[in-house]
């Protein structure tokens, strides 16, 4: 993973089997929380990594339909947008806009996904 002006590379297109996720350390995008990059469809998402309900890494839970749910207590959150789909979470975790460029996955941190 390498940093530039442009953003944060976390992987090249492809690193990331379909439906499944990467955590990026808190140390390495110099945000408050690991930053989680799925795979859906061919299509790449970024969400702070820990549930909003309780301390789980949502890295770690099932991608499918344009959600993740929480390996602990099963609360969705919609990928675009980091917004709770159902209980038990009720506060959404935060977007971050990812690029793919040149075959490789870009996350900027704190920049709102489109």
């Amino acid at each position: 993973m390498s940093t530039t002006s442009t953003g944060i590379r976390v992987a090249a297109e492809g690193d990331i089997p379909e439906g499944e996720a990467l955590a990026v350390p808190a140390g390495v995008t110099g945000h408050t929380d690991a930053i989680a990059v799925f795979n859906d469809e061919g299509t790449y998402y970024a969400l702070d990594d820990t549930c909003s309900h309780g301390q789980a890494s949502l890295a770690e839970g099932w991608v499918e339909g344009g959600e993740v749910e929480c390996p602990l207590h099963s609360a969705r959150f919609c990928l675009r947008t980091g917004k709770p789909q159902c209980m038990p979470a009720t506060d959404a975790v935060r977007s971050h806009r990812v690029e793919v460029r040149d075959g490789e996955i870009f996350v900027h941190p704190g920049q709102e996904a489109a």
